[in-house]
């Protein structure tokens, strides 16, 4: 080989290896989101869950990414396979991945088992279509669902001197597949550059029940919580406020499905306890989807990343 065509040779080399680190780079810095199967310890059966990597995540960075955990309310339930889409239509994994949102986390969202849900005659389990799922667009973002809009007045609400049972929300809940959620937890600081130290859990509704539950059987793992549109039962509050987690609980003033009343015996329980890194937030005018402002807005966002164990 004559030296000119060698040293083309090693030139068109030096080019190619560039092109494609800048290729490689170029595609680790956008948002991606992967579907990572798992074998449930429940029922053995083989199911998906998401990670979502947020833009800017890649490995070759000395950096820590915070963890956060949502999980879904009673409507999005599935088998963890082309139902597991369903999981897309609300909270934080919708802001980042269908809105498009900067969102500075590594997010794991699982599906929770349908568990005879579908057996109940639930309209917004049985009557569910796949056109309810939103779509990533190529460019830009889809238009945001509009908030309903409630006739009724805004009352107000004193505190119940009863709750309901702890079964209510616990039959088939997200306590059911604790041992999975936590193993993907583990799978994720695992397999990427996550920080264990800013762990965080956020559920509505039957969501927000689990959060309350695997927060308090499992107080050493999570930096803060915050559960939307669902109460903490009093007997889950001790572990909660000895480790001081961070609790953020949120509730929609005119929701009649988890009513507000029931917030405040698990809230006070905390602070009797001497637990006082709480907030507890009404959104007087909204109602059960009060989770659309809650994740629509940042003040959820910039909270959690305040806190670290």
């Amino acid at each position: 080989m004559s030296l000119n065509r060698f040293i083309k040779s090693i030139a068109l080399l030096i080019i190619l290896i560039i092109t494609s680190c800048g290729s490689k780079n170029k595609i680790s810095s956008e948002a991606q989101l992967l579907r990572i199967p798992y074998i449930s310890k429940v029922d053995q059966s083989s199911r998906n869950y998401f990670v979502y990597l947020p833009k800017g995540y890649d490995k070759k960075q000395d950096k820590k990414w915070p963890i956060l955990v949502f999980l879904h309310g009673n409507g999005e339930r599935g088998n963890g396979q082309d139902e597991l889409d369903y999981v897309l239509i609300h909270g934080p994994l919708y802001e980042a991945w269908i809105q498009k949102r900067d969102l500075p986390f590594v997010m794991v969202v699982p599906q929770l088992h349908m568990f005879g849900r579908d057996t109940l005659g639930l309209g917004y389990i049985d009557n569910r279509i796949t056109d309810w799922i939103p779509k990533r667009l190529e460019n830009g973002a889809p238009e945001r669902p509009k908030d309903p809009v409630i006739s009724e007045p805004m009352r107000g609400a004193l505190a119940s001197d009863t709750i309901p049972s702890k079964t209510n929300y616990f039959n088939g809940g997200w306590n059911a597949i604790e041992t999975d959620v936590l193993a993907m937890i583990d799978k994720t600081l695992l397999d990427y550059d996550t920080d264990i130290n800013r762990v965080y859990l956020s559920g509505i509704s039957y969501g927000g029940f689990g959060t309350w539950y695997i927060a308090s059987k499992n107080p050493k793992r999570f930096a803060a919580i915050n559960p939307v549109v669902a109460y903490g039962h009093p007997f889950l509050m001790d572990s909660i406020a000895q480790y001081k987690i961070p609790v953020w609980n949120i509730a929609g003033g005119r929701d009649h499905v988890v009513p507000v009343k029931y917030f405040y015996e698990g809230i006070n329980k905390l602070e009797a306890l001497g637990h006082h890194n709480i907030r507890f937030t009404i959104h007087e005018d909204m109602g059960h989807d009060t989770w659309r402002r809650v994740y629509a807005g940042d003040d959820i966002y910039n909270w959690l990343l305040e806190n670290h164990k």
